[in-house]
């Protein structure tokens, strides 16, 4: 097994959220990593669109995934999210994070959250970690 999706099954043993929001990995790989979430009720807000909190978690997550699929655990110091588009009920949603720059101390990733379906961009998240000297496994 490779180390990327060693390090995904480790966290999400504990990444309690990431269960709530029944992700499901489709592509864990050092710097990359793809999730797909359906949008469910409960995670809509008054207007009855997804809540933007579960929007910026989804890409966090996929973010938190990317940024420690080195094997080094990465912590996020910044994280700045775009909403171009609202998801509804039942939309099933793709995360898709890609590392941009990575250095000893620090990654730089884009998480693009899109629909399945259409592959129409709904959020655009940036973020930053500071890549710790302890490893995961």
């Amino acid at each position: 097994m490779k180390k990327a999706q060693q390090v995904y099954d480790t966290m999400m043993k504990n990444d309690h959220f990431s269960q709530w929001m029944a992700i499901e990995p489709i592509v864990i790989e050092e710097g990359h990593c793809v999730l797909q979430m359906k949008v469910r009720k409960e995670m809509l807000n008054g207007h009855s669109i997804l809540h933007g909190g579960v929007a910026y978690a989804f890409a966090d997550s996929a973010f938190a995934f990317g940024s420690n699929s080195y094997g080094r655990v990465a912590v996020s110091i910044t994280g700045t999210m775009s909403f171009a588009k609202s998801a509804k009920e039942g939309d099933v949603l793709i995360a898709e994070a890609i590392a941009l720059n990575v250095s000893y101390k620090l990654a730089e990733f884009d998480v693009n959250v899109k629909s399945a379906e259409t592959n129409e961009v709904y959020y655009r998240f940036r973020g930053m970690v500071y890549r710790k000297s302890e490893t995961i496994l």
